[in-house]
């Protein structure tokens, strides 16, 4: 048993979450509807993966590199940090990206201003 994929996924969570420290993108914005949205992207996507097992679609791939844990028949532990980081991912890139095109967006107002033009 290794913890390998595990700890990557948790250093890259680590990662998410300095990011989001920084330049307050999600959690650091709105910590309440930050939770919220976090966990309904979570649970979706631990459903749908629950109905995919459920199908057959998916399955657990052996590998070295788990730990071998699972959280229900062929949900292995690692999918629950991989889903969490995917939605934290994703929620930083829109905040992230809302915030640069705001910084964008007022730096063009004031240049407008300055170069002394009437619009």
């Amino acid at each position: 048993m290794t913890f390998a994929y595990l700890l990557t996924l948790l250093m890259s969570l680590g990662a998410m979450v300095l990011l989001d420290h920084r330049f307050r993108l999600f959690f650091w914005r709105s910590p309440g509807r930050a939770a919220v949205v976090l966990g309904a992207g979570l649970v979706y996507f631990l459903v749908w993966d629950l109905f995919g097992i459920g199908l057959g679609i998916f399955y657990r791939g052996e590998t070295t590199l788990m730990t071998g844990l699972v959280l229900a028949p062929e949900l292995p532990v690692e999918e629950f940090f991989f889903l969490t980081f995917l939605c934290y991912l994703t929620m930083n890139a829109v905040q992230g990206a809302h915030l640069l095109l705001a910084t964008r967006a007022a730096r063009a107002g004031r240049a407008g201003l300055d170069d002394g033009s009437d619009g």
